[in-house]
């Protein structure tokens, strides 16, 4: 081998040595991998390193075949050092995203953390509640504001859901149950009430205003108001109407 030669080989066994010193640097799955090899090859055969180097990298299979069958040692260890030389450019680049993706979700960790700290200063502070004691409170405060004029059992039931409620977890199914059914209790008009009114004309008019045909459901709404003006009452009775979604049974109601 001419002595030029020599000198380009060495050069190219030292860069290709510096490199794999890098790549193991940059990702520690080289490192178990490097350290098998090395102690098993002749790490001063240019041909051994060559193959050594490109089996580190993800070449496609027809780029380590081109070393493979490369007779000439200078060729050999550099195109081994080109495909080891991507390989390190692209484990900095995964290094880097990792690296930027580490302090993205330690950022947001970090704030998650800080906010809870804040919410549970506040909460001992009594700035701030969390939502199921806004709720609590909520339902409460409407209860306070009809007085007494809430019968016993319905505060009786009331309370014993708000009981249930504040021991629910937020998330389960029974939780948004029984939110709502305290919200529908809470909302009732209690204590309030209203005369009622039995003009059948006054009633055909809303009726027929409001919507078109329905000539039966019509019928069967002025009976029960004829029915409860002779009787002088309803009496608490009240009307069920049937059907499909869309043909008005709530809004004629």
């Amino acid at each position: 081998v001419p002595e030029a030669d020599e000198d380009m080989i060495r050069a190219y066994s030292n860069e290709i040595v510096a490199v794999i010193r890098d790549l193991v640097k940059l990702n520690p799955l080289f490192r178990e991998h490097a350290q098998y090899f090395t102690s098993r090859i002749d790490m001063s055969n240019p041909y051994k390193l060559a193959d050594f180097a490109a089996s580190l990298t993800t070449a496609e299979g027809p780029e380590l075949q081109d070393i493979l069958e490369e007779g000439s040692a200078r060729e050999r260890l550099s195109k081994a050092l080109l495909l080891i030389s991507k390989e390190r450019e692209m484990s900095r680049i995964q290094q880097e995203i990792q690296q930027n993706v580490e302090e993205k979700i330690s950022k947001q960790q970090r704030e998650y953390f800080l906010n809870e700290q804040l919410r549970s200063i506040k909460k001992e502070l009594g700035m701030e509640m969390d939502d199921k004691e806004a709720l609590l409170t909520k339902f409460r405060d409407r209860v306070k504001a009809f007085g007494e004029s809430v019968p016993e059992e319905a505060t009786k039931m009331i309370e014993d859901e708000l009981q249930k409620l504040s021991s629910l977890e937020k998330n389960s199914a029974e939780f948004n149950t029984t939110r709502n059914y305290l919200d529908w209790l809470t909302q009732m008009p209690w204590g309030m009430t209203t005369e009622e009114t039995f003009d059948l004309m006054k009633a055909q008019e809303i009726l027929d205003a409001d919507h078109a045909g329905l000539d039966e459901v019509k019928d069967r709404i002025l009976e029960f108001i004829a029915v409860g003006k002779l009787k002088g009452g309803v009496q608490g009775k009240i009307m069920c109407l049937v059907g499909p979604p869309g043909v008005g049974k709530t809004s004629i109601g």
